[in-house]
């Protein structure tokens, strides 16, 4: 299969572009959220809770306010990224060019991704002046991050399709994303919980992507670091297939 790399650039750079026109929406604003995250459970709270697996608190939430962010905005950039063009009609042109439905996947996915992971690692950055981290496995935790934001950002691009209005381009960051990443160990170890809930929190697939996260920061986690890699591997692989299927039943590619 060829390719068309032009394509894939313009589309690339178009949505790349609209990202620094709305820097403060973008970049700005979750950086200054996640910052006062770090201000009131790392430096308010933190020093009053004990270590949680020979880590501070502070540190110990760094991982998983991390990903809240990440799993957040790669949702929130493809889901908008690809229904834009179906409010403005200008999915007409894109779907009549000839462009492939790969094509269109890895420019907008692909561009939404890159913001992601350059908001993650800004985010990294500014927890460093808030509390001392460490990386253990950097090569890990950049292979979490590049999947994670890959994977719902090709879920961000399966709502965006499926959405027929702005408000519900929110409805499942807002009423589940969100709260499954608050649930999802972000905050606290399921270790600390009840053995029943230790159990139901194994059924929420944010667990998995926090804990492989933590333990590329920390060697501690609370499943298996393969367990982690393969649900989030399930889930990336999962989103491709509905996305392939999208494009194969043409389900609501036109507004």
């Amino acid at each position: 299969m060829t390719v068309n790399l032009y394509a894939v650039r313009a589309i690339y750079r178009f949505e790349m572009a609209r990202a620094w026109r709305t820097l403060m929406q973008s970049i700005v604003s979750p950086v200054i959220s996640t910052s006062l995250y770090f201000i009131v459970f790392g430096a308010a709270l933190g020093s009053r809770i004990p270590e949680v697996g020979g880590v501070s608190y502070g540190a110990f939430i760094v991982p998983g306010l991390v990903m809240l962010s990440l799993l957040t905005q790669s949702i929130s950039n493809a889901s908008f990224g690809i229904y834009f063009p179906k409010f403005t009609g200008t999915i007409y042109e894109l779907l009549s060019a000839p462009v492939s439905a790969f094509e269109i996947v890895v420019a907008y996915v692909g561009a939404a991704a890159t913001k992601s992971i350059v908001l993650g690692l800004i985010i990294l950055a500014t927890a460093a002046l808030f509390v001392p981290m460490r990386v253990e496995h950097p090569l890990w935790m950049v292979l979490f991050l590049l999947l994670t934001s890959v994977a719902f950002s090709l879920f961000g691009f399966i709502i965006g399709i499926w959405a027929d209005g702005f408000e519900k381009l929110q409805i499942v960051p807002l009423l589940i994303v969100t709260p499954l990443t608050f649930l999802g160990g972000s905050f606290y170890s399921i270790d600390m919980l009840p053995p029943f809930w230790q159990t139901v929190a194994l059924f929420n697939p944010v667990v998995y992507l926090v804990s492989g996260f933590r333990w590329s920061f920390y060697g501690a986690a609370d499943v298996g670091v393969g367990v982690s890699l393969a649900v989030t591997f399930a889930f990336l692989v999962a989103s491709l297939a509905v996305v392939a299927w999208i494009f194969r039943t043409g389900y609501r590619l036109k507004a």
